[in-house]
């Protein structure tokens, strides 16, 4: 048997594919601005600050990355439909979602109030909805198949005793949504994934790589579950982020791609 002729590189292409980044300004994003940028493809970014959202364009520009802008969250049937307008005024479609925003409201169950479990589930659930929703009749309407990667985390599988009820929760919901919509789609070419992170350093969780007591005491006891020994970098995201955005993914949908050193494993 000969060996079977596979353009290697080309799996992995996404130049010139216009992609959506929701939630771009935040440590996620800036990783998926980042990977899919320099690998060619033209951005959408969209997030609630502008002047975030701003300086973040001027940097993509300055690297050499096509962005175009829209100061919005995905908080309305209407705000999603903007921020794909935009997108196609922008490129002419769209090809690649990624969504990348979403919150964390830390209480435990009896101290955290229904509103306050009610702002995270739309965050991190209605907004997924939303834009998924409005990406989905656009690429369908496109008739040329596309991407769609949600954010979910290690704790939309297991618990967490510190008070991540509605985290946890709402994480656990876009895997569901991941899965239903792997199957509605997949008859019209698109895949959707999640890619579920744990610990990787950023702005809000540098604290856990500083060399003090009590950073070492809490990164200890979390290695103790993490088999490769060491928390999270934003590489250790990039690479299962291109394979779900690009061509390498054909075959696969409805997934939870834990980027976790081994953390879920055991």
């Amino acid at each position: 048997m000969s060996l079977p002729q596979i353009n290697t590189a080309s799996l992995f292409d996404v130049a010139g594919k216009s992609a959506i980044i929701v939630g771009a300004t935040g440590s996620f994003g800036k990783v998926v601005c980042a990977t899919l940028g320099n690998t060619g493809a033209r951005l959408t970014i969209t997030a609630g600050s502008k002047d975030e959202l701003e300086a973040l364009r001027i940097e993509l520009v300055n690297a050499g990355i096509e962005a175009a802008t829209v100061n919005l969250r995905p908080n309305s049937e209407a705000d999603c439909q903007s921020i794909v307008d935009a997108a196609v005024a922008a490129y002419g479609g769209v090809d690649i979602l990624v969504v990348a925003s979403g919150m964390n409201d830390v209480g435990m169950i009896g101290d955290l109030t229904p509103d306050r479990f009610q702002k995270v589930m739309l965050a991190n659930v209605d907004g997924a909805w939303l834009i998924a929703r409005a990406v989905g009749q656009q690429m369908i309407a496109q008739g040329r198949g596309g991407k769609v990667v949600f954010t979910s985390s290690a704790r939309g599988k297991l618990g967490h005793p510190a008070g991540y009820s509605a985290y946890c929760t709402s994480k656990s919901a876009v895997d569901g949504l991941t899965k239903a919509l792997g199957c509605e789609w997949g008859k019209h070419g698109i895949t959707v994934n999640a890619i579920a992170p744990t610990v990787f350093r950023s702005p809000v969780t540098a604290w856990m790589f500083e060399e003090n007591e009590n950073a070492t005491a809490v990164r200890n006891g979390f290695l103790a579950r993490v088999p490769v020994g060491r928390l999270g970098e934003a590489e250790d995201l990039a690479g299962p982020l291109l394979f779900l955005c690009s061509r390498a993914s054909d075959f696969h949908t409805g997934h939870i791609v834990y980027a976790d050193g081994g953390y879920t494993a055991g």
